[in-house]
């Protein structure tokens, strides 16, 4: 009985020390895809780590491409079912990012969008 309570208090304070360290330091952003809109949760995030996570809330399968304007790096989210999710963490350094679909023309029928990442 008293091992039992000893080892009762012993997780209840691991669990409060896990819980008094801070939540991971990133910011997080909603893409929602539909046809043929992309929607952010935010218009711009802060620079460093950021969680995207991709909501497929349309009919299609959609992806999603993510490139900082004059930047030759092209992040990639694999293709998703609808109502489907994807999330990734990305380091991202200031400036405007195009994002968009690349499914057959979802591009040029407006699934495209710009995020600002800011200092």
């Amino acid at each position: 009985m008293i091992k039992v309570a000893a080892l009762a208090a012993a997780a209840a304070a691991a669990l409060t020390t896990q819980a008094a360290q801070p939540a991971p330091s990133f910011a997080r952003l909603g893409v929602g895809a539909t046809e043929f809109h992309l929607v952010l949760s935010r218009a711009s995030v802060k620079a460093g780590r950021v969680m995207i996570q991709l909501q497929n809330q349309g009919e299609d399968v959609h992806d999603l491409r993510l490139r900082k304007f004059g930047g030759k790096r092209t992040y990639s989210f694999p293709l998703t079912s609808p109502g489907g999710r994807v999330t990734r963490t990305l380091k991202l350094v200031p400036g405007r990012y195009r994002l968009w679909c690349s499914v057959a023309d979802h591009r040029q029928l407006g699934m495209q969008t710009v995020l600002r990442v800011r200092r």
